[in-house]
């Protein structure tokens, strides 16, 4: 044996039999290291001893002289020879070019030590060999003994499998000239990694395990998570081994590693990792549905990846169970994993169109396994908080998702103990049923497309689509009917808070659900809701928006105690109490009647309650009208005209004729008083000019030639000053109901040309809404008009004749692709958004601030909006004093407005 030259020993060595190896180890162990450590430039010398200290006398060692005698003398020198290698490698590979031989025979050198192997794979193979060794000695192998070998084998995969996915870059587009060699490089090094899971799973950490123990095993868990991210698009099969030994590791050793373990980039990896093979499926679904291609490669790409989607859900819900506790700081990614996940499927505006059978099996398979992950965190109260917080920032495409995601706990939330339904429905910020409002408020463009989700109507039947708000509304109806009754104040001021608001369509989803609300409890719950209400309206300023909206309520809510929904015997007396509470006779309840349906009460309440309500209604205005009082004072004077046409609405056939007479006298002396310009400038009185309007409907037939005449002369007067759109609606309502009666042959001359002129304007306005109801009114009146003749004279344009032949065709003049309409939708989306900011900020900046952000400065926004408020209300005037001469006051004011402008102007600097 050889004892100076190296090269000789090489070649004695190759020789050598079991036994000899085994027998000179101990003298020739110390000299093969000593030539591995030797500096060399020759990168193969180096391998092949690694190759000779692994294949012949790593066997030749005990367990328990490993890691002293082998793997800490070793492997610091492989990793040092394995960075040479890869940077010399990257450095060389920047210059290779096809025309280039030279370089790229260099290069091929470096990676290839044999015609059949690389120096670079038979580095590997030496790893992987040393890894199988240790796997073959015992069931439990103790990390002390090997502690060196897994963190350089996991430092080794890690940099080599970086390697690869940078090769397009690293190798400057030459990729080509050697793919072969860069293939065995990755296949040996999965080959490798996959070997090392095996012997990790051998590995037992027990109580009496040291800390350098715990530490060693923390840190392969988090290195073999940053080999995650490395292959997440590289291997589905390999991405998702690695995934399972995460799991598979935290799990086993789950008392000992859960304070060590980094939970929150662990959780954020298979949120990433979620969410990337989700994107891949709904690609991959994509693309066939453009190809037109239903089998094939494309299928079989995607049925792997819904599964892996399938495998990433699963560990979520595994991984979640196991480490709730320790995802305080991590609750915003599993919100963010539902949000994105719900925003790019169906029925979202922003999800890809792929075909039903896809999205099926994406729901089937996928959703259905993520699922299990909401219950598990329903009881985690910062969960809870992260998914109601009002500082949530939601993207436009993500509000429909977190309507659904609130939907989602709903549905759940029944099934769940007392304390878990406590923390949703009494949440820090926002109670789960003021989260739902405020989400369903965000989603008008779903609401307007509109979108539709499948819902089972009747058990056992297949589930039908049905609108966003039928979805809505029925699971937040189910809600309702398992809410505990402690939780009914959180309840009712959701409710009393959405009837009130901003939104229109979110306000009548309230009602719907406050009248389930009062259907599904007793007769008496019902009544105290209705008396509730009725204040309210009784003690609020008649002219808020929000009056009607309680209005509209009330309405509907006593109509639940007629008896087709309560028991006769208990309605009748509810009734009566009801009406005895707010007597019709008594001047201060007027302004609650005004929003009834008598036809609500029993026929005998329903006459002793109309007869009372005219005789206050004519009693008020007839003390108007003589009195001449200032046009500040109508507002009592509108609420009785509201108040008789509530009466007509509901009895006006049964009303004595007496009674008539007295209303439509009443109503001819409000217009001998009414002139266009006041009517223009005056708010109040143009509130009075469309009661006046709706209540001539049910007289239309008794006016005589003089009131017809003046009727129409103010309405064609008003018209040529441009009134607002509520005067204009009103006219049409007006106009619709004159072709019940044969206009007096002394009036025709002035009134006929009127009415085509009103009617022809009409039905060219721009407004959509207004020239829509002027169409019905149009149809209606040509279809009862014994004035045939002023038919043609209405439709005074070719256009405006074409619009009335396709309205009577039922013909679109437009058709709007769902594409197109998809994209306005978002965009009508971002314009209501800031409406609604706008409107928030101008109700906090004139009322009371709120005890809970009592302790927050205001933002940009707040005063963005306040500012802008003022802004508009500056052009307003402007508009106002180009149209006429102001009045008297106004000058005043404006001076005092000028000096309190000047003292923010102060406070600001």
């Amino acid at each position: 044996m050889s004892q100076t030259d190296p090269e000789l020993l090489l070649r004695e060595l190759g020789s050598w039999d079991w036994d000899a190896c085994r027998r000179e180890m101990p003298a020739v162990l110390p000299r093969l290291l000593i030539s591995f450590h030797r500096e060399s430039e020759d990168w193969t010398e180096h391998v092949r001893v690694l190759r000779i200290l692994t294949e012949m006398f790593l066997p030749h060692i005990s367990l328990t002289d490993l890691e002293q005698a082998f793997f800490s003398k070793v492997l610091p020198k492989t990793l040092q020879l394995f960075d040479n290698l890869m940077y010399e490698l990257s450095s060389e590979a920047k210059g290779l070019t096809s025309q280039n031989t030279g370089l790229c025979s260099t290069v091929r050198n470096l990676l290839q030590a044999s015609p059949m192997k690389s120096t670079v794979v038979q580095l590997l193979e030496a790893l992987t060999g040393c890894v199988q060794f240790v796997c073959t000695l015992q069931e439990c192998v103790p990390l002390e003994s090997i502690r060196t070998l897994p963190t350089s084998v996991l430092y080794v995969i890690k940099n080599t499998f970086t390697h690869c996915k940078d090769s397009e870059s690293v190798y400057c587009g030459h990729l080509h000239l050697i793919s072969d060699l860069l293939q065995a490089m990755f296949k040996e090094t999965y080959s490798l990694q996959k070997q090392l899971m095996e012997l990790l799973d051998m590995i037992s950490l027990d109580s009496a395990s040291t800390e350098e123990n715990i530490t060693d095993m923390v840190a392969v868990i988090h290195t073999v998570l940053e080999i995650c991210s490395v292959i997440s698009n590289m291997d589905h099969a390999l991405h998702a081994n690695t995934w399972k030994f995460i799991i598979k590791q935290s799990l086993k050793h789950h008392s000992l590693l859960q304070c060590h373990l980094k939970h929150n980039d662990i959780l954020s990896g298979l949120c990433k990792d979620t969410l990337f093979s989700f994107q891949s499926c709904l690609q991959l679904a994509e693309q066939m549905k453009v190809s037109e291609i239903q089998g094939g490669t494309d299928l079989r790409l995607f049925q792997k990846t819904v599964k892996l989607c399938r495998f990433f859900a699963n560990s979520l819900v595994h991984y979640s169970k196991e480490f709730l506790s320790f995802f305080s700081d991590s609750c915003s990614q599993l919100h963010q994993l539902f949000l994105e996940i719900y925003s790019k499927f169906p029925p979202s505006l922003y999800a890809p169109n792929i075909l039903e059978v896809h999205r099926d099996e994406i729901f089937r398979v996928f959703l259905v396994a993520l699922d299990p992950l909401i219950n598990q965190l329903l009881p985690f109260r910062p969960f809870m908080e992260q998914v109601l917080s009002e500082k949530s920032g939601l993207l436009p495409e993500q509000q429909l998702p977190q309507c659904l995601i609130l939907i989602t706990i709903m549905d759940k939330l029944s099934s769940q103990p007392e304390e878990v339904q406590t923390l949703w429905n009494t949440g820090k910020s926002l109670s789960l049923f003021s989260a739902l409002f405020f989400s369903f408020q965000q989603c008008s463009g779903e609401l307007s497309f509109p979108v539709c989700l499948p819902e089972v109507i009747s058990t056992g039947q297949p589930a039908v689509p049905i609108t966003l708000y039928h979805y809505v509304c029925v699971h937040l109806c189910s809600f309702i009917a398992s809410t505990l009754p402690s939780h009914f104040p959180q309840l009712e001021y959701a409710l009393l808070d959405a009837v009130l608001g901003s939104s229109m369509i979110t306000s009548l989803l309230a009602m719907d659900s406050w009248c389930f609300l009062a259907r599904y409890g007793t007769a008496e719950l019902c009544a105290h809701h209705i008396a509730v209400i009725a204040h309210l309206i009784k003690s609020w300023p008649s002219d808020c928006y929000q009056v009607s909206a309680l209005g509209v309520l009330l309405r509907r809510m006593l109509f639940l105690m007629a008896p087709d929904h309560q028991a006769i015997p208990v309605h009748f007396c509810l009734q009566v109490e009801f009406v005895e509470k707010f007597l019709p006779e008594e001047e201060e309840n007027l302004a609650v009647w005004q929003h009834i349906s008598l036809k609500a009460l029993s026929p005998d309440l329903r006459t002793q309650v109309a007869r009372q309500l005219c005789l206050a209604g004519l009693t008020l205005c007839r003390r108007w009208l003589s009195s001449r009082r200032a046009l500040g004072e109508l507002r009592p004077v509108n609420v009785a005209l509201s108040v008789l046409l509530a009466a007509c609405n509901s009895v006006s056939d049964i009303l004595e004729s007496e009674l008539q007479a007295s209303i439509l006298g009443v109503l001819g002396q409000f217009w001998t008083s009414l002139q266009a310009k006041q009517v223009l400038n005056e708010p109040c009185l143009q509130q009075t000019l469309c009661l006046l309007l709706r209540l001539l409907e049910f007289f239309i037939q008794e006016l005589d030639a003089q009131l017809i005449t003046r009727v129409f002369a103010l309405q064609s007067s008003l018209f040529q000053l441009d009134p607002p759109d509520h005067i204009r609606l009103a006219m049409v309502d007006f106009l619709s109901s004159v072709g019940k009666v044969f206009i007096p042959q002394e009036a025709q001359r002035q009134v006929v040309p009127q009415l085509s002129c009103l009617f022809a304007s009409l039905l060219a306005d721009q407004t959509w809404l207004i020239h829509q109801h002027t169409l019905e009114a149009f149809t209606h009146f040509a279809e009862e008009t014994s004035h045939e003749d002023v038919v043609p004279q209405c439709l005074n344009s070719e256009e405006t004749k074409n619009k009335v032949v396709s309205f009577l065709a039922k013909r679109r003049q437009v058709e709007e692709t769902t594409e197109a309409r998809t994209e306005r939708m978002k965009q009508e989306r971002i314009t209501c958004s800031a409406w609604f900011m706008k409107m928030a900020g101008e109700l906090e900046s004139t009322g009371e601030p709120l005890a809970k952000r009592a302790c927050h400065p205001p933002s940009e926004e707040q005063y963005k909006s306040a500012v802008g408020t003022m802004e508009g209300a500056v052009e307003a005037v402007k508009l106002l004093l180009g149209k006429g001469p102001p009045p008297a006051w106004l000058a005043g004011k404006l001076e005092a407005l000028h000096t309190a402008l000047a003292n923010l102007r102060d406070s600001a600097r």
